[in-house]
């Protein structure tokens, strides 16, 4: 069995209405690609639940056509992905705040033991983002910007991912 599969960076068919297009690259500790990476994404639906039974407040009643909530592409020789996916809602955190929206963010590559794992943010959503907890967790803050996508003139959101070195990506400890 292959780990990425033809319809992996598709969380919802491209053409949806609403899809957004996540790309990026992956990059070492010396900022060199990295060509043999895997990059999955999970996350909710527009209404901020999981298409999933294990969702705390049940499995999204209706759900969403063609939305897996679950994406994975490997890196090009070029060191890039594409997900194309449905923008989530926001989530109740533990705590009884809310989280922005957000993807959560797998990263398997050579010379990694286990997968990382981080965020990526929307960067429309000032206001949402500077209010979330995992957010503001984030120390020194000025690092808060290695999890917010930028966007592309084309309109697609671009999040590189930096395994290490001075613009080294947030992950976090799970």
């Amino acid at each position: 069995m292959r780990l990425p599969w033809p319809d992996g960076p598709f969380v919802v068919p491209e053409g949806t209405r609403g899809a957004v297009t996540i790309i990026g690259r992956l990059y070492d500790g010396a900022g060199n690609i990295i060509p043999d990476g895997l990059i999955e994404t999970w996350q909710a639906g527009p209404d901020g639940r999981f298409a999933h039974p294990d969702d705390p407040r049940g499995p999204t009643p209706g759900g969403y056509h063609d939305f897996r909530g679950f994406g994975r592409c490997p890196t090009a020789p070029d060191g890039s992905y594409r997900i194309v996916t449905l923008k989530p809602g926001p989530l109740p955190a533990p705590d009884g705040s809310i989280e922005a929206p957000h993807l959560d963010v797998s990263v398997f590559a050579r010379g990694l033991l286990d997968r990382v794992v981080t965020r990526m943010y929307f960067p429309d959503e000032q206001t949402a983002n500077a209010a979330d907890p995992a957010l503001n967790s984030i120390q020194p803050p000025r690092r808060r910007a290695t999890l917010i996508a930028m966007p592309e003139p084309e309109g697609e959101l671009r999040f590189d991912i930096y395994l290490q070195g001075d613009r080294e990506t947030v992950f976090f400890d799970v």
